[in-house]
């Protein structure tokens, strides 16, 4: 069983009430080999709801804030945490999430300056489940990938 993103299987659920359907990830779903999770929406989120980037300050503490300064670290602290005990549950080895996203993406995440920069980094719930044993994957890396 793989998590997926709810956004990649279609479902309008990312910040501005769009999806980012991924045909790999709806097959997946079609098959019954994956389980659709939105970090955010498990935290009470609202759709659509403010864009939101990571930002990390001198001192090296991590927030979640929109684009009008908002503070949402707390909502996406508490999205990924559901996220991970949703995956322990179904006994998830694979997470197959959004790129770039503040709560999803693995790798790479937009720089705090909502300028569309990208800097090396982890979502809030990737670096969750990474840290639980979780292997991670973006739709930006799924082909040839899943053994």
């Amino acid at each position: 069983m793989y998590l997926v993103s709810s956004c990649l299987a279609g479902i309008n659920c990312r910040y501005n009430g769009t999806s980012s359907e991924n045909e790999f990830i709806i097959e997946l779903l079609k098959k019954g080999e994956a389980l659709p999770i939105c970090p955010e929406q498990l935290a009470g989120l609202p759709i659509p709801r403010p864009c939101c980037e990571i930002v990390k300050s001198d001192s090296g503490e991590t927030r979640v804030v929109s684009c009008d300064g908002v503070d949402f670290t707390n909502a996406f602290l508490e999205g990924a945490a559901r996220t991970l005990r949703i995956a322990k549950a179904a006994d998830v080895k694979v997470a197959i999430l959004k790129a770039n996203s503040p709560s999803c993406g693995r790798g790479f995440i937009y720089d705090g300056s909502f300028s569309g920069n990208l800097i090396v980094g982890n979502g809030l719930t990737a670096d969750i489940l990474l840290k639980n044993g979780i292997r991670i994957l973006t739709e930006k890396d799924i082909i040839g990938q899943i053994d």
